[in-house]
């Protein structure tokens, strides 16, 4: 039976904390709000609670020109802010020679992640990417999870998704898909897993 692990990508397998900082305060710069604090912006990047647009540019919604201002920014600069958090690399290796599909679903934009993949050498190893504008809603709508299921000819009950928030728990749930929370990048959940040898081992088990 074929088996696919499906991993959210900002926070899970990039810390793409300083980037995703420094863009959001970019933008603001731009509409001529102060800058926010690093720690605020990453609780709150991912809490499904909230519209992102009115608390990180106080709009009611996000326009072409701020997801230019964001893209651009990202484009410039995650050559000498992004990295694989430690392990990643291996772990992605391991498991590909072991058989199993590897897909991400992200709520990144798809031109930024391919970059971010491309860059840090380890977009060869994926099967499948679902990306906020390959289906229009982003997490936690489950549809970047459908896309990679469709895309990987496989059920739900053959895959795992793997991620760092809430956003993500919820999206798993809208399935009913095997989740593993981690907690190296945005996530402050206690009993989440705290290692990529925890991770490795817990997906082997899978």
């Amino acid at each position: 039976m074929k088996k696919a692990i499906i991993f959210d990508m900002d926070g899970t397998l990039v810390d793409s904390s300083v980037t995703i900082v420094n863009a959001i305060n970019h933008v603001r710069a731009k509409l001529n709000l102060d800058a926010m604090k690093k720690e605020l912006i990453l609780e709150k990047v991912n809490d499904p609670h909230l519209n992102p647009a009115e608390f990180f540019y106080e709009v009611p919604a996000f326009s072409e020109e701020h997801e230019k201002w964001f893209s651009d920014y990202y484009t410039q600069n995650h050559e000498k802010e992004l990295q694989l958090y430690d392990g990643i690399e291996e772990l992605l290796k391991n498991l590909k020679g072991r058989g199993y599909l590897l897909a991400v679903a992200t709520n990144a934009y798809r031109g930024s992640t391919l970059e971010s993949l491309s860059h840090l050498k380890v977009l060869e190893h994926f099967d499948s990417i679902a990306c906020y504008d390959d289906v229009g809603r982003g997490k936690p709508s489950p549809d970047m999870l459908e896309k990679n299921l469709k895309d990987l000819n496989v059920s739900v009950e053959e895959s795992l998704f793997i991620g760092d928030s809430e956003r993500d728990l919820l999206a798993a749930e809208a399935l009913n898909m095997d989740y593993i929370m981690v907690n190296w990048g945005f996530s402050t959940y206690e009993d989440a897993i705290h290692s990529v040898e925890k991770l490795e081992k817990t997906i082997l088990d899978f």
